[in-house]
């Protein structure tokens, strides 16, 4: 019980899941709003705002906030929004261009009758465009902000 209770008391923790999911049910939101409702949009990759952004931007912010900007903490949280803002932006976005473009050559088999060299679409969505990020990157630090200032203003009591 107190492994629980440490972990739900835990600013840094907190901050970073609740930057996540703050992130993830605007998506769906936004996604319902221009698309309809896609169950798959609850946990998939690629739209707005970025939630591996806003995550790992949560987990940057919480972590300089607790552990101050010194020590290792902080230096491995900021290498390693880094890594992954760069893999969402990048690598992970070029996927999805391929996909875009395996998907219209699986299309065009079909229509000229030729066999397709592989059944069934790819995922497209991937990755996320510069905008994505941005509002991924700015609600993350407004999440992690007001997570730690309220936890610690209930910590204190």
């Amino acid at each position: 019980m107190n492994m629980l209770m440490d972990l739900i008391t835990n600013r840094i923790f907190v901050a970073t899941a609740a930057a996540w999911l703050v992130a993830q049910v605007l998506k769906v939101i936004i996604d319902a709003a221009k698309n309809g409702f896609s169950a798959e949009r609850l946990t998939g990759s690629g739209g707005m705002p970025s939630s591996h952004s806003a995550t790992v931007t949560g987990l940057v912010v919480s972590t300089a906030i607790v552990e101050g900007l010194g020590g290792f903490p902080f230096v491995m949280a900021l290498f390693f929004a880094i890594i992954v803002i760069y893999d969402a932006a990048g690598v992970r976005m070029e996927t999805g261009r391929e996909a875009q473009l395996l998907n219209r050559l699986l299309e065009r088999d079909k229509a000229e009758g030729r066999e397709p060299l592989y059944e069934g679409n790819l995922r497209e969505k991937m990755g996320h465009t510069i905008p994505e990020i941005i509002v991924g990157m700015i609600l993350g630090a407004v999440v992690a902000v007001i997570v730690c200032s309220i936890m610690q203003g209930l910590i204190a009591y």
